[in-house]
C-alpha cells in the first residue's frame, strides 16, 4: 500500500472539510478571513477594504457509468482511501477541463480496463460522505465497447454483480441509492 495512505485520518478530513477546509487567509492579499453571513450562508471573507473576496465552499463534481451485462452491474473494489475494500460504482473526480462524460468514460478505464461507450444519462446525486470533500455525482449508462475487465491502479477487484447479490459494503450513500434507483426503474 502507498505509504501516504497510511495516514489517511478520515476523522480528521471530515473536521476540516466543516471547518472551511483549513481556509484561513485570503488567497488574494493574506489577510486573515472573518467568518460572517453572505447570501444567508455562513461563509469566511476578507475584511480588508481593498479586497472583495469571499470563501464559497462547493462540492466537487464528479461522475461514473453504470455497466449492466447478463443483468448484472459492475462495481469495483477501493484500493485507497476512503473506505479501502469497499464497493461502488465505477467513478471519479472530473478534472479541471474534463466533461462530465468524459471523467466518466476515463474513471470506467482507470478502475476496469474496460472501454465504453455512453447510451444515456442517468442521475445526478449528491454525495457528503466522503471525508475528502462533498461532491455532485453525475452518473450516465454505459455499454462496454473494448478492454479487458481487470482490476486496475485504482481498484483491488472488479466483479460484475446481480442486484440480489450486491455486496453489503458499498462505499458511499450516493452510489447505495443509484443501485435502488437502477432496481426500481430497469428491474422487474
Amino acid at each position: 500500500m502507498n505509504q501516504k495512505h497510511h495516514s489517511f485520518d478520515a476523522e480528521k478530513l471530515f473536521l476540516r472539510k466543516s471547518n472551511f477546509n483549513g481556509y484561513k487567509y485570503c488567497p488574494f492579499c493574506q489577510t486573515e478571513l472573518e467568518e460572517g453571513l453572505y447570501d444567508a450562508v455562513r461563509r469566511l471573507a476578507c475584511p480588508s477594504d481593498d479586497c472583495d473576496f469571499i470563501y464559497y465552499q462547493n462540492p466537487v463534481p464528479a461522475a461514473g457509468a453504470i455497466i449492466i451485462e447478463e443483468n448484472k452491474i459492475l462495481l469495483v473494489k477501493r484500493a485507497h482511501p476512503p473506505r479501502i475494500g469497499d464497493w461502488c460504482i465505477p467513478a471519479g473526480y472530473m478534472e479541471w477541463n474534463e466533461h462530465p462524460r468524459d471523467t466518466a468514460i476515463r474513471e470506467v478505464k482507470e478502475e476496469t480496463g474496460l472501454e465504453v461507450s455512453l447510451t444515456g444519462f442517468f442521475e445526478v446525486y449528491s454525495g457528503n460522505d466522503d471525508p475528502r470533500s462533498n461532491a455532485v455525482l453525475l452518473l450516465y449508462l454505459a455499454d462496454r465497447t473494448g478492454g479487458k475487465l481487470e482490476a486496475q491502479d485504482d481498484a483491488l477487484d472488479v466483479a460484475f454483480f446481480g442486484f440480489d447479490e450486491l455486496p453489503e459494503n458499498i462505499a458511499f450513500q450516493a452510489h447505495i441509492q443509484a443501485l435502488k434507483d437502477y432496481r426500481k426503474r430497469f428491474l422487474p
